[in-house]
C-alpha cells in the first residue's frame, strides 16, 4: 500500500480545504479520526450479527480485515470503511429461524462474495455503464424495497414479546435521530439500543444464561471462526442481496467522487472487486457480508478528512476489539424487545431507501411495465410468496427479485417491438425524461437526452 504524504504541517487544515485520500495529518490526529470512524460504524456493524446469529467478534474481525483489503484493491483512491451489510439480514434471519446450521449460512455469504468479484471483473473489463444496463434504478429500487419490507415481521414479533422495552428503544431512536443534531443524531440507533439495554438491566430483564456466559468468557481470545457449507436454498436466498451490495458500492463511489471533486468512475470495478473479496473472506471464516457505510461518508463530509490512513487505523482498531470474547458475549445479552424497537426503524429505512432510488431516478409509474412488474415484485416479496423451484423452496425476497430482474427487461423489450410507432420521443426505460427529435431549449439549442436512468 502506498505511503501517504503529509497535508501541510500535519496539524492544521485551512478553512475550506480538505485532506485528500492520499494525504494524512500527523499520526496523533489520524488515530483520533480513525477511532471516530470505528465509533460511527460500530453500532450498525454489531446489529447484523445480533439479528442473524453470527458471532459478533468474528464479524468485527472480518469487517476490519475486509476494509484493509478494500483499500489495497482500490489503491487508496476510494476512502471507505466496510461494515456489516443489512441486505443479508432477511435471508440469514430466515435461515436462522429455520435452524439452518451456521456453516450453511456462512456458505451463502461466501457465494455472494464470489459473485460480487465476478461482477467487479466484468465492470472493470466492460465499463461502468454495464451496471446501468443490467440493473437500472427501477430494478434496484424494487429489490431494496422488497428486502426492507419483507423484514417487517422480524421487527414486530420481538417488539410484541417485550413491548415496554421496545417502545422505549423505538422512541429514543426517533427523538435522537430527528430532534438532536450532529454526531448524536448519526448514532441514534446505537443510543436507542444502549438506553433499552440499560433499562432492561435495571429491570432485571436480561437473559440469565447469557449473563452467566459474559462472566465466563475471557477478556482476550480468538474470534469464533466457522468453515462454510453450501446449501442451494441458502445460496439462492442470499443472491438478491448482491443486487443491493452492487447498488450500495456504486452509490458510495459516486458520493465520494462528488465530495472530493474527482472522477472515480474508472474505480467502479475495483470497488466491487474489493468489497467482493472482503465478503468472500468473511464467508470463508464465519463473518457477515460487508458493504460500504453511509455513516462513514457522513463523517468524512463533516470533517473534510478523506485520508485513507484514518480508515486503516479504524480497521486495525476493529481487529483489536475482535479479540475479546467477553465483548461478543455482552452484545448477545441485548433483549429481544430492544432489538424489535430498533428493527422497526431500521427495516422501514431500508425499504424507503428503495423508494428514494425510484424518486431520484424519476421512475415513471404510469409506464405499464414499471407499474405492473414492479407491483407484482413488491407483492411477491412483501407477502412472502413461498414456492418451490425443483427441490429448492424460495421465499418472498427471492421471488420478488426474480420477477423484477427477469420480467422487467423482457417485457420492456417486447413492448418496444409492438409500440414502436407510438414512441416519437426517445425515452430511457423507467424514466419520465424524454427528448423530442429536434426539440430546442430556451436558448434555442438542441436539448440533450435526459440523464435519469431507469
Amino acid at each position: 500500500m502506498a505511503l501517504w504524504t503529509l497535508h501541510g504541517d500535519g496539524r492544521r487544515v485551512q478553512d475550506g480545504a480538505m485532506v485528500a485520500p492520499e494525504e494524512r495529518l500527523n499520526w496523533f490526529l489520524t488515530i483520533g479520526f480513525g477511532v471516530q470512524h470505528v465509533m460511527v460504524m460500530f453500532g450498525a456493524t454489531m446489529l447484523v450479527p445480533l439479528f442473524t446469529g453470527f458471532p459478533p467478534t468474528t464479524t468485527l474481525f472480518f469487517s476490519g480485515f475486509g476494509t484493509l483489503l478494500f483499500l489495497l484493491i482500490t489503491r487508496n483512491r476510494v476512502p471507505s470503511y466496510l461494515g456489516s451489510s443489512f441486505a443479508f439480514v432477511a435471508p440469514l434471519t430466515a435461515a436462522l429461524m429455520q435452524n439452518v446450521p451456521m456453516a450453511a449460512r456462512v456458505g451463502g455469504v461466501l457465494v455472494a462474495g464470489i459473485l460480487m468479484v465476478v461482477i467487479g471483473i466484468a465492470v472493470k473489463a466492460l465499463g461502468a455503464r454495464l451496471l446501468e444496463s443490467l440493473m437500472p434504478p427501477v430494478v434496484t429500487g424494487a429489490v431494496v424495497i422488497v428486502i426492507g419490507l419483507n423484514l417487517s415481521r422480524h421487527a414486530t414479533t420481538p417488539f410484541q414479546s417485550q413491548p415496554s422495552l421496545a417502545v422505549v428503544t423505538f422512541l429514543t431512536i426517533l427523538f435522537v435521530g430527528v430532534v438532536l443534531r450532529g454526531m448524536p443524531s448519526r448514532a441514534a440507533v446505537l443510543v436507542g439500543l444502549l438506553v433499552g439495554w440499560v433499562l432492561a438491566a435495571y429491570n432485571g430483564e436480561l437473559h440469565p444464561v447469557r449473563l452467566e456466559r459474559v462472566a465466563m468468557e475471557p477478556w482476550f481470545g480468538l474470534p469464533d471462526f466457522h468453515t462454510p457449507e453450501f446449501r442451494p436454498e441458502v445460496v439462492i436466498a442470499v443472491l438478491p442481496a448482491v443486487v443491493v451490495l452492487v447498488a450500495e458500492n456504486v452509490g458510495h463511489l459516486k458520493a465520494v467522487a462528488a465530495v472530493t471533486g474527482r472522477d472515480l468512475d474508472g474505480s467502479a470495478g475495483d470497488v466491487l472487486i474489493g468489497n467482493g473479496l472482503a465478503t468472500t473472506l468473511a464467508g470463508l471464516g464465519g463473518g457477515s457480508a460487508t458493504t460500504t457505510y453511509a455513516e462513514n461518508i457522513g463523517v468524512m463530509t463533516a470533517t473534510r478528512m478523506y485520508s485513507t490512513a484514518a480508515h486503516v487505523v479504524a480497521a486495525l482498531v476493529a481487529i483489536l476489539l475482535s479479540f475479546s470474547p467477553k465483548l461478543g458475549a455482552m452484545i448477545n445479552t441485548v433483549p429481544a424487545g430492544v432489538v424489535g424497537g430498533a428493527s422497526l426503524v431500521l427495516y422501514g429505512l431500508i425499504g424507503l431507501v428503495g423508494v428514494r432510488i425510484w424518486l431520484d431516478a424519476k421512475i415513471d409509474l404510469t409506464d405499464p411495465v414499471n407499474l405492473m412488474v414492479g407491483g407484482a415484485a413488491l407483492v411477491a416479496g412483501i407477502g412472502e410468496l413461498q414456492l418451490k423451484l425443483g427441490d429448492v423452496e424460495l421465499g418472498g425476497i427471492a421471488w420478488g427479485t426474480i420477477v423484477i430482474v427477469v420480467l422487467h427487461p423482457l417485457l420492456r423489450w417486447l413492448r418496444s417491438l409492438t409500440h414502436r410507432s407510438e414512441q416519437p420521443a426517445t425515452k430511457r426505460p423507467g424514466s419520465r425524461e424524454t427528448r423530442q427529435p429536434g426539440a430546442k431549449d430556451k436558448g434555442g439549442q438542441d436539448t440533450a437526452e435526459g440523464t435519469s436512468a431507469g
